[in-house]
């Protein structure tokens, strides 16, 4: 069974808590920014990253399922990506998030489609 995209997976440990906005988020192969604002809202749960110089100031959104675990202590967040995945995902766009079923549907075409750990085909 697939999880939907857009919910925290029951062993993330996420439950409604501390705000995680200024948490460290680690990919797979290392760090990839700091949480810039997040959702918990049930099927519409994310975090939007601020990637900072790593890919040029660029923000990506990741879908809560990416997320691994949650060390409240450390304010740190685990995804389940690597930084080329996150790299290579669709960029953020605001206007488009608020607006845009389709981008939404992108995005989680991207991160949960058909591919063990989300992304296109490698």
């Amino acid at each position: 069974m697939t999880e939907n995209v857009w919910n925290y997976k029951s062993t993330a440990g996420r439950a409604t808590g501390p705000d995680l906005t200024g948490y460290k988020v680690e990919a797979t192969d290392g760090s990839i920014g700091k949480v810039d604002k997040h959702s918990d809202e049930v099927d519409d749960a994310y975090l939007v990253v601020d990637t900072g110089v790593w890919i040029f100031g660029r923000e990506v959104l990741l879908p809560a399922s990416t997320v691994v675990s949650i060390d409240p202590v450390e304010q740190k967040i685990f995804v389940d990506r690597t930084k080329e995945q996150i790299k290579d995902a669709p960029e953020f766009d605001r206007e488009k998030h608020l607006g845009d079923p389709g981008y939404h549907d992108q995005l989680g075409t991207y991160y949960g489609a058909g591919t063990p750990f989300g992304g296109p085909f490698i």
